[in-house]
């Protein structure tokens, strides 16, 4: 289980910037220990534990890049064609059995190795065959349409840097490399509470003043997301001693531990207390819109995060503290949310010193699209997030934004 100091969020002020929070976050909590090797098929999504250094070059040997005739450089004529004795084929997966004689070219099909003696090839469209000969016009420069051995990846060359998250493309660059199984790190187990008396479990009856608990479930389903384990702890109710003792109990067998509610200053908002309780807390009132009361602490060397109760608020303060956290237990380089430009088509005015996030829908056919504000502004309406594309990020400095800024917005398809 992760281990942190009661102070180990310290920090000097009440009011943090996003970055801020993040940074302090990413600064101050050491990745996990643990490493296990999983075959390639299994590693899709983790995060590799060690520099993933070439054994071999890749590619492994001087080849042709297309379809056409291997020859040597040197026997071009300067100008007009040349006639050169066409000898042989040689296709992939064959190796020449002689070097090429001078004066010859060899018929070779792309990811053949090239024979000795050769260092050029004319794509097939560009040449003529007349009477056993390969004819080839002047111009081409030496080792064209050629991959040298190496080109891709240089024998000892840090291919994958530890830290780096395993996808699709990495999966196949260990691959080529002719790695069958990678390193990987110990996936945290993060343990996600609802509170609230005011919850039930969905599928259940509903009380005459419940709601049915979502956040849990859109927690647990961004947490999938990453190379993570999350485990999910149920709802909390809004009793001071058993939100105190349910923290003290999940954190000794969890890595890391998320709430939604119970941070902000109501008589019935217990998180930030228990938190007390069990370790440490700084609470952080973040400059953010919507999010701004989260709970960060340790319980027992458990990082604990409370998020907002509002279901938008909860999300948006995951994306900026959850996300990095989690992604930071797990050995992973820190990655940015990812972003795009759009143009506004809507009016907005904002505070100073606060960022916002306000949702929109992306209309297509034009470069960049045109970004439109949701109609309703509630951080209570999860139908804003079903019927939006983005948010658009409104820095601190903002204080209006007019239809045709530039402004930026991050995709909800990549970020969730």
């Amino acid at each position: 289980m992760a281990q942190l100091s009661d102070d180990c969020f310290a920090h000097g002020g009440a009011l943090l910037s996003v970055e801020d929070a993040a940074a302090l976050v990413v600064a101050r909590v050491p990745a996990l220990a643990g490493v296990e090797t999983l075959a390639l098929t299994a590693a899709r999504g983790r995060v590799l534990a060690e520099d993933l250094r070439a054994p071999r070059p890749l590619p492994p040997f001087f080849n042709s890049a297309v379809d056409g005739y291997a020859f040597r450089h040197a026997d071009l004529g300067p100008e007009g064609e040349s006639r050169l004795r066409l000898e042989g084929r040689l296709a992939a997966g064959e190796a020449a059995a002689a070097p090429l004689p001078a004066g010859t070219a060899l018929r070779i099909l792309t990811g053949a190795p090239m024979p000795p003696g050769a260092d050029t090839v004319m794509m097939q469209e560009d040449t003529r065959l007349e009477d056993g000969h390969i004819l080839l016009p002047p111009g081409l420069k030496r080792g064209a349409n050629c991959r040298p051995a190496g080109e891709d990846v240089a024998l000892g060359e840090v291919a994958l840097p530890a830290g780096t998250r395993l996808g699709p493309a990495e999966i196949g660059l260990a691959a080529a490399l002719g790695f069958a199984s990678l390193p990987v790190t110990r996936r945290p187990r993060i343990g996600v509470f609802s509170t609230g008396n005011e919850l039930a479990p969905p599928g259940g009856p509903l009380g005459p003043a419940q709601t049915y608990d979502s956040n849990r479930f859109s927690l647990l389903a961004l947490l999938e997301g990453l190379p993570v384990e999350a485990c999910d702890l149920g709802i909390l109710p809004d009793q001071a001693e058993a939100t105190a003792r349910a923290l003290r109990e999940a954190a000794a067998g969890h890595d890391m531990l998320l709430t939604s509610g119970g941070v902000s200053t109501g008589e019935e908002d217990h998180v930030r207390t228990a938190i007390e309780a069990g370790g440490s807390l700084v609470f952080w009132r973040l400059a953010l819109k919507p999010g701004r009361p989260a709970a960060m602490g340790a319980v027992g060397g458990t990082p604990v995060l409370g998020l907002p109760g509002n279901p938008v608020a909860a999300i948006v303060t995951f994306l900026h503290l959850a996300r990095p956290l989690a992604l930071r237990l797990a050995g992973a380089t820190p990655a940015p949310l990812p972003r795009f430009a759009a143009v506004a088509g809507f009016a907005y005015r904002k505070k100073a010193g606060r960022r916002e996030y306000v949702r929109v829908s992306l209309q297509p056919g034009t470069l960049p699209p045109e970004a439109r504000k949701y109609p309703r502004e509630g951080a209570g309406l999860l139908t804003s997030l079903t019927r939006c594309d983005a948010f658009a990020e409104l820095g601190e400095e903002i204080t209006e934004v007019r239809p045709g800024d530039s402004l930026p917005v991050l995709p909800f398809s990549a970020i969730f």
